[in-house]
């Protein structure tokens, strides 16, 4: 990381992309705080506290009581498979798609041994060095990932593991499809982690949110027809952990999304090649 020296970013427009990447960043600091935090996310606590802005609007904002905990148990799940992976391949490249402000580089410690991307667009990754320094084993890279060329820059000599959190329904199937192909050709093994909406997520965003959801699946074995080389390891709704809610009335909503159908509206995918 970069010094504690506070960091203004007071330039973030409300509503962007980047303002987005904050809204997640602060949620996991929120919940670092709870009385048994599921996540506990010490390093976005701290980054918040590095950040000048303006939290207490945020803060009326998103609504932290509730969303928090839907941020720290998709986080964690990926968490959790990407340690996993790496306990098996020390010597693994890890790609962290669509990275934000995301802290997973400094949280799941990985072994000193690992190569890690983080990647997004180039204003994203702008801001996100006002934090962080790219150092020994760690590398930000600027670029749409729909691009090709960014994967020039990544070895092609050990296993990868790519995380994607909250970044695919936001590309088109056809974007997709090509991202996982263009992986699984270049690299000779690996994993690949992700969350995807339901095939009635585009159809919702077009009601509720100007259509920025462009994909959405309904059977997570499609994309192994898609691309013989993926096979499905683990797959489960992104509320599956909700009895650690500390909260006795979130908890109490979460068991009732997880009883209906709406349980499998956002899932956890694991995926080998």
């Amino acid at each position: 990381m970069t010094s504690m020296d506070k960091v203004d970013f007071g330039d973030v427009r409300w509503g962007s992309v980047e303002w987005t990447n904050l809204c997640t960043l602060y949620l996991r600091a929120c919940e670092s705080r709870s009385p048994a935090p599921i996540l506990g996310d010490d390093a976005a606590a701290e980054a918040v506290g590095r950040i000048d802005y303006d939290w207490a609007r945020m803060r009326r904002s998103v609504r932290p009581g509730f969303s928090q905990y839907l941020v720290a148990m998709r986080a964690e799940q990926l968490d959790d498979w990407s340690v996993d992976f790496l306990s098996r391949h020390p010597d693994a490249v890890v790609v962290h798609l669509g990275c934000g402000m995301d802290t997973r580089a400094f949280r799941v410690h990985p072994p000193a041994t690992v190569q890690w991307f983080d990647v997004d667009q180039p204003n994203v990754i702008g801001l996100r060095r006002r934090l962080y320094d790219d150092r020994a084993g760690y590398r930000t890279i600027g670029a749409s990932v729909t691009d090709e060329a960014w994967l020039d820059d990544i070895p092609t000599d050990r296993p990868i593991l790519m995380v994607a959190e909250g970044l695919l329904m936001y590309l088109t199937e056809p974007e997709v499809r090509a991202l996982l192909q263009r992986l699984t050709d270049r690299f000779g093994s690996g994993e690949l982690v992700f969350d995807t909406l339901s095939a009635m997520g585009p159809r919702l965003s077009k009601m509720f949110t100007k259509g920025i959801v462009k994909w959405g699946i309904r059977d997570a074995h499609e994309m192994e027809r898609w691309n013989p080389r993926l096979r499905l390891l683990a797959r489960g709704p992104v509320g599956a952990r909700f009895e650690r809610i500390p909260s006795k009335q979130v908890r109490l909503l979460w068991r009732l999304v997880n009883a209906t159908p709406v349980r499998n509206y956002d899932v956890l995918n694991r995926f080998a090649f």
